[in-house]
């Protein structure tokens, strides 16, 4: 059984720098819900300083969503350098299926061997060489559809596949956890899964990966249900979601993550 509780609590006694190379779209709530859920974040992804920057931080995500070429060198430089200093990288898939260019980076960044790598679906699908039912970047599959692919993809690399969805599904190719924290209002935002990923990156920095990962799905999940039990919609959830995570305790996430062995 995880205490995902005592995960939580030893990012937040680290309250370690995560380098974000992520989407337009997510910026601004991505930093802060890192702010909200104890660490640090940077939003850095200029070639020119990327390596330098990474060097500089714990751990680091990296979003496709809106990469084009300079973003997509960037995000191999600091991956590099993530590798180099073994720290933590999570890698998010976004919408891979959809165009030659995100399947090429995505590619090249799946041959550097993630840390985390957390997709829909979909996206797992695909990257497993698998064929999935994308919509862009909506998945067109289900969680259980994905479990084989999941499973593959965590023996090829040797790390940590998450899937997200309903119930999500983390493996490591041998040991594997379901996670039933959330609610459906989550999916109404279109930044929670990209700023997920950061709060993943804290989460591994010094803990196991496998565990910190249902660990900090859990946390996000719950941090889901008690911002939905007093919003009205999308608009008032992403303000409560955010007093949520803050207000979370290693004892509260202790208590309500709903992690099970798969």
């Amino acid at each position: 059984m995880i205490a995902a509780g005592n995960n939580l609590g030893k990012m937040r006694a680290t309250a370690p720098l995560v380098h974000n190379i992520t989407n337009y779209v997510a910026m601004n709530f991505m930093a802060n819900v890192l702010l909200a859920v104890g660490a640090s974040p940077a939003m850095v992804h200029a070639r020119e300083e990327v390596a330098e920057f990474a060097a500089l931080a714990q751990a680091l995500s990296v979003n496709i969503g809106t990469a084009d070429p300079e973003w997509g060198a960037a995000m191999l430089d600091a991956a590099r350098v993530m590798n180099d200093h073994a720290r933590p990288w999570v890698f998010d898939p976004v919408g891979v299926a959809a165009t030659r260019f995100r399947q090429s980076l995505s590619k090249d960044l799946l041959a550097l061997r993630p840390t985390v790598i957390r997709g829909n679906a979909s996206e797992i699908l695909t990257l497993a060489g698998m064929t999935g039912r994308a919509r862009g970047v909506d998945a067109g599959d289900s969680v259980d559809a994905a479990i084989d692919a999941a499973t593959a993809l965590a023996q090829s690399t040797g790390r940590v596949v998450a899937v997200s969805g309903p119930v999500d599904y983390v493996t490591d190719g041998t040991q594997s956890y379901r996670v039933s924290n959330g609610h459906p209002l989550m999916t109404k935002v279109t930044v929670m899964g990209c700023s997920l990923n950061s709060v993943i990156a804290a989460f591994c920095v010094g803990q196991p990966v496998l565990e910190a990962t249902a660990a900090a799905l859990a946390s996000y999940g719950l941090a889901g249900e008690a911002a939905a039990r007093i919003a009205n919609g999308p608009g008032s959830f992403q303000p409560a979601f955010l007093d949520a995570l803050a207000a979370q305790t290693p004892e509260a996430l202790s208590e309500g993550a709903r992690i099970n062995r798969a």
